[in-house]
């Protein structure tokens, strides 16, 4: 590439297309390095069966003027293939691919003066397996076709469920090993039928405002009650039409002390449990299922939303196996070894055993600052970052969507936005001033660094391991990596440093 850049992103997902059309916009010389052939990020390399958004797409999109109007949405919760079609839309109308070099994996970024990681466990055989073993994180283009075939799952996070619902009614067996049970909500998908109606688009723009105000960046926040406020008739009622809804109802409009009460917690597992208990035939699989006793807060660790999820353990030819009371001993060349079992024979073995989230992306790149020190060895012991969007003594870098920001508790494109924004607007600010170099004090990451614990501390997520604290990775630190306050409240501390002339940074 030849020329000098204002600004290099990494990554052509909804993050780096942003900030790549806000920085273009601003007259500043900037590309996209990414590593696959096309654009979508996550959407482009998440090809396995049933992947779909679980926000509505009406939030799921680049909410600024000019892009939302003119594009037809076919469904209310998008699959992969028509997230695709929309990238190639928001390309085609911005022209964003012009300044995208692909086919080009960063593998280490050093500074001069002058991506999700997957995760697959280390289980024992793997390699001896001769069927067929694929990583929902690295699915084949082609179809795979699951007709006649005895397949296994392993794991039931957010891409274990959608392939389990997908492919159940297909295959001549299904065995899924589970760990913890999933305590997913009822997406309650549309199909939509026409394009959206002048009216209906015209309504966009308050709900686009909305989610500068919710706390989750959606249309809802929490009812300005506590549940043990109100009878147990209220309660249900509230609880009945959040999850009539569908989609995130349930959790983000949920009465304001859900996810810091534990009494208000299991007032809304209960309701779920009896809800979802309903739903399943084989007493052994509601009691894995749907446990009586809650496995951890419900929504402490990331709910996934289901259509039909539920419905396919009530199939003859779908089994579960609980790992905890039966484990995994190895891979054989004909299928899996438990400790109960034995050996289980399948054709297909598929790994839904999640990523290294929120900084396995970022650490996966060999990033290496001026004085030879690499990010990997600093945040070794615990991530630090200011305002989640810089750490000290590694100048002029920024991430989006990355730890002790909102990230996981907030809608994708609402927090990028907001965080795109903010950067292109201090990138112009430096501009102006004729600075070259920006970098966060350590004073201003250790504050910030409290602050995200003390939001976590203060809540349910504190008490359950799962990826928000990167427990699901053996050996990795665990520690809150997404900010627990809010969106309002995480755009306020935006605007705050940005009025104190960006304080908490040194600008040279």
């Amino acid at each position: 590439m030849e020329g000098t850049l204002d600004a290099l992103i990494v990554g052509a997902g909804f993050a780096g297309l942003y900030v790549l059309y806000k920085l273009r916009n601003e007259g500043l010389n900037v590309k996209i390095f990414e590593g696959g052939s096309g654009i979508g990020g996550t959407w482009f390399r998440n090809r396995y069966p049933g992947a779909r958004t679980d926000s509505a797409n009406v939030f799921y999109q680049f909410m600024e003027d000019g892009i939302w109007q003119s594009f037809n949405w076919n469904e209310k919760f998008a699959g992969q293939k028509e997230l695709l079609s929309y990238f190639n839309h928001v390309d085609q109308m911005l022209q964003l691919s012009k300044d995208i070099q692909f086919n080009t994996k960063v593998k280490s970024a050093e500074f001069h003066k002058s991506c999700e990681i997957r995760y697959t466990p280390p289980f024992k055989g793997l390699t001896d397996f001769r069927g067929d073993v694929y990583h929902t994180s690295l699915w084949p283009e082609s179809e795979v076709n699951f007709k006649g075939k005895r397949v296994a799952v392993i794991g039931t996070g957010a891409s274990g469920v959608q392939v389990i619902q997908e492919i159940g009614p297909d295959v001549e067996h299904l065995t899924v090993y589970q760990r913890t049970p999933n305590l997913a909500l009822p997406m309650r998908q549309t199909v939509l039928k026409s394009p959206a109606t002048p009216s209906q688009r015209s309504e966009y723009q308050e709900l686009f405002a909305l989610t500068r105000k919710s706390f989750f960046g959606m249309d809802r926040n929490f009812v300005k009650t506590n549940a043990m406020d109100v009878t147990a008739d209220d309660r249900k009622q509230l609880f009945e039409e959040l999850y009539a809804t569908g989609g995130f109802a349930f959790a983000i409009g949920n009465y304001q002390d859900f996810l810091v009460n534990k009494d208000a917690n299991d007032a809304a597992y209960a309701f779920w449990c009896e809800k979802t208990r309903a739903r399943i035939d084989d007493p052994m699989k509601k009691d894995l299922l749907a446990p009586i006793i809650p496995p951890h807060p419900i929504f402490a660790k990331r709910a996934s939303l289901e259509q039909r999820y539920y419905e396919v353990f009530n199939q003859k030819n779908v089994d579960i196996i609980d790992v905890r009371k039966s484990s995994i001993i190895e891979m054989t060349a004909s299928g899996i070894r438990t400790e109960k079992e034995g050996v289980t024979e399948f054709d297909v073995i598929i790994l839904a055993t999640g990523f290294d989230s929120v900084t396995g992306g970022i650490l996966n790149i060999q990033i290496v600052n001026g004085e030879g020190e690499k990010l990997t060895d600093k945040w070794k012991e615990g991530t630090w970052t200011n305002l989640g969007l810089c750490t000290a003594d590694y100048p002029n870098m920024y991430f989006l969507y990355g730890p002790q920001a909102p990230t996981a508790f907030s809608n994708g494109p609402t927090c990028i936005e907001i965080q795109g924004d903010w950067i292109a607007k201090l990138i112009v600010y430096m501009k102006d001033q004729n600075k070259s170099i920006v970098v966060a004090t350590k004073e201003a990451e250790i504050e910030w660094k409290c602050k995200v614990m003390n939001l976590w501390n203060a809540t349910l997520f504190c008490e359950t391991p799962s990826w928000y604290n990167g427990a699901n990775i053996p050996g990795k630190r665990i520690e809150p990596l997404n900010y627990a306050g809010g969106i309002p409240a995480y755009v306020n501390d935006l605007k705050t440093c940005a009025e104190n002339g960006y304080e908490g940074f040194n600008i040279s």
